[in-house]
């Protein structure tokens, strides 16, 4: 394997909406390119960054994966990323080790929701873009939507920058060609070929369209340049040498987002594109210093051999060989035979096989031994990765997703993409004795790969849970425990963490009183409850004056009262958001203790829940959905029969994004219902707002459906 230095490398994240091609576009490149020998096909599980057994099953990309094409002198790192709203988390991770993003846009249906997400995350890191008009083959592509609306459609969402550098060739043969506006040449190519275009003449019907498109292209380019722009007025135009320059620089710098258009199906214009992506993307070297986490170490102040303390700062890093060694683990993967794989951008420095790293985040050495770049699933060895460049190293002891490594001398930190909160939770149970035992190990691995995934305990209701991205996250998660770990376990809806509080309030008295013989227990306070705002969980006050109850019994009131609070009065909901006041009482000196007091502090907390109208709390979701504008009635209507309250709607080219309020028990299956409404188009996130009072039928079969009240042991 040829070693590429940084400028000879190029880095580009394919993203865009579900089922716009991306998988397919990439096996055709890989085949223009002549890496494989045929074009891999989705559906058997032959293209080459779609070899996990559930992404096969599922026919949809879920995590990353990583290819490669040497093209005319460079090698060209492709990653694979996730289209569906679910796992979109995983195209944000894709985002630091590219230098650019090529945006897949189908062609029957335009920027669609995520092509529109993904798009605002690349602006956020500031990554230059270039946008693929995929699948213009299509018999429906021209029809429910011109070219030029096309065009009008993504400039109207993406900014008057999206110009096209392309004109595509259809005709009654289909799309077999594409007009390169730059050097306004056009090339034709043999549908479900090799991918390899010949030279042509440009169609006569398209060179009008062709002259104006170019003008408008070089218009672009010549803007806010004083030298272009004097010598577009002066020549009427800017020669083929210049403009390629400076159409490289705008690209580089943001100012321009290149429109081509491609067929991954049947194989025409990726040649083209691979060309494209060679001459105008930025190589890792041109990319600007890259801000780290620096750590100053102190130095000993030489009175007491006491220092300062380590201090941060921040180092500025050029992709550079000269520089430090860097490392950033941007993914981790299982593999069945290799073990756990780690996928990292070597930020400066040369890495060379056989390495020992220092891992900064865990503090920990590692030894890379057989560095390999990734063709898929298949690693081809290495002998050193320079500055720039994508690799992958297997079994390392300690390091994870998000993980810096490097020069132990040079100790730097990447901020890893923050992760957002999963949005929704089911409780896991295993089907055997022996898949619980595996259960553990299991998804420890799930959760080393997806680090949106997250496993624990509820304390309140003790169920295991697994919470993700939505349902179809979950569901993934557990059919690959089954495919990959087999491990069988079963999702249920997780139980609503509701919550009691009260609305009134009212005083009452608690006597715990005992003789069994020789010393009793007697415990006696009054205590006054009250509601309080939502969010101040439970406040204890003590008012205790004259000695009514001696000091070292008031913690044990309080307890008693805590206690209670956690065991919930109406269903064995925990109780929030009141307060409670010890304000007197009695005591006796030989028979009272802190467990009487303890005691009669549960008796009083009860008598108060029975006088101050305890009411059940539900947790309510801050939820936002983006979804085409024709469904945006459909979703309203579905909202409200979710007891949603819609708290604001914003539209976008042609797209609406609708924010809205909903308790959580009406969102643990809107997932499916979303997909179904918006045929697969449209998505949601959510997260934890605050907790509101439940309706009284509702709560009356809530209540009727869990356990009886609480009741405490203690009699008076």
């Amino acid at each position: 394997m040829k070693v590429y230095l940084g400028n000879d490398i190029r880095n580009v994240a394919v993203v865009g909406h579900a089922h716009s091609g991306k998988t397919t576009l990439i096996s055709a490149m890989l085949h223009a390119a002549k890496m494989t020998a045929t074009r891999g096909r989705i559906e058997d599980g032959s293209a080459v960054t779609a070899y996990d057994e559930e992404e096969v099953a599922r026919r949809t990309t879920m995590s990353n994966a990583v290819a490669f094409a040497e093209w005319s002198g460079i090698k060209i790192n492709l990653i694979d990323t996730p289209g569906f709203h679910m796992f979109v988390h995983e195209t944000r991770a894709a985002m630091l080790p590219v230098e650019v993003a090529l945006v897949v846009v189908n062609a029957q249906c335009g920027a669609e929701a995520v092509s529109d997400r993904v798009w605002k995350y690349a602006a956020e890191v500031t990554l230059p873009r270039v946008i693929a008009i995929n699948q213009v083959d299509h018999p429906k592509a021209d029809s429910r939507m011109g070219r030029q609306r096309m065009i009008e459609q993504l400039q109207e969402k993406w900014g008057r920058q999206v110009v096209p550098v392309q004109l595509p060739i259809v005709d009654q043969h289909g799309f077999h060609g594409v007009v390169d506006l730059v050097t306004m040449k056009a090339y034709l190519y043999k549908p479900d070929g090799d991918g390899r275009g010949e030279v042509g003449v440009i169609p006569e019907v398209l060179k009008a369209d062709a002259k104006a498109a170019h003008e408008a292209l070089v218009e672009l380019v010549a803007e806010g340049k004083d030298e272009l722009m004097e010598e577009f007025f002066r020549e009427g135009t800017i020669p083929e040498q210049h403009l390629i320059v400076a159409l490289h620089e705008a690209i580089r710098e943001d100012r321009i987002f290149p429109v081509l258009y491609v067929s991954g199906l049947r194989n025409v214009g990726t040649d083209h594109l691979l060309d494209f992506l060679k001459v105008y993307a930025p190589a890792p070297t041109e990319r600007e210093p890259v801000a780290t986490r620096g750590i100053l170490h102190s130095v000993s102040n030489g009175v007491n051999g006491s220092g300062t303390g380590d201090q941060d700062e921040i180092v500025m890093r050029r992709v550079d060989d000269k520089e430090p060694l860097a490392l950033y683990v941007y993914k981790t993967m299982t593999d069945p035979f290799a073990g756990r794989i780690s996928f990292f951008k070597v930020v400066s420095g040369m890495m060379t096989t056989d390495k020992t790293v220092q891992n900064f985040t865990r503090h920990e050495p590692e030894r890379l031994a057989h560095l390999s770049i990734m063709q898929g699933r298949k690693a081809v060895e290495v002998s050193e990765l320079h500055a720039g460049d994508i690799g992958a190293v297997a079994k390392l002891r300690v390091t994870l997703t998000g993980d810096t490594l490097g020069d132990k001398a040079h100790e730097v930190y990447l901020e890893p993409v923050p992760m957002p909160e999963p949005a929704m939770t089911y409780a896991i149970e295993p089907k055997s004795r022996a898949d619980e035992d595996k259960l553990g190990p299991a998804l420890h691995k799930v959760m080393e790969e997806d680090p949106m995934v997250k496993f624990f305990r509820d304390p309140q209701t003790n169920e295991f849970l697994v919470a993700g991205a939505g349902q179809q996250h979950i569901e993934a998660v557990v059919s690959k425990l089954k495919r990959r770990y087999h491990t069988d376990v079963m999702l249920k809806a997780p139980k609503i963490p509701y919550r009691e509080t009260v609305l009134g309030r009212a005083e009452a008295q608690g006597r715990y009183k005992k003789q069994t013989g020789g010393h009793g227990q007697y415990g006696d306070c009054k205590v006054r409850m009250e509601a309080m705002p939502r969010g101040s969980g439970v406040v204890f006050g003590n008012e205790i004056f004259g000695g009514a109850i001696p000091r070292q019994y008031v913690p044990a009131v309080e307890k008693g009262v805590r206690e209670s609070a956690a065991r919930g009065f109406l269903a064995g909901y925990p109780v929030v958001d009141l307060k409670v006041t010890v304000f007197d009482g009695s005591y006796h000196d030989v028979d009272s203790s802190e467990m009487s007091f303890k005691m009669a502090a549960r008796l009083a907390f009860r008598k108060c829940m029975e006088q101050a109208k305890p009411v059940l709390l539900e947790p309510v979701m801050r939820v936002e959905i983006e979804a085409p504008e024709d469904f945006a009635g459909a979703l309203l209507g579905d909202l409200n029969g979710r007891r949603g309250r819609v708290q604001g709607m914003e539209s976008g080219g042609a797209g609406t994004t609708v924010r809205a309020e909903v308790p959580l028990a009406e969102m643990l299956s809107y997932g499916t219902t979303l997909t179904s409404i918006t045929q697969g188009r449209g998505s949601f996130r959510m997260e934890m707002d605050h907790y509101e009072v439940v309706p009284a039928l509702l709560a009356q079969k809530i209540l009727a459906a869990s356990k009886q009240p609480v009741h405490d042991d203690g009699e008076e």
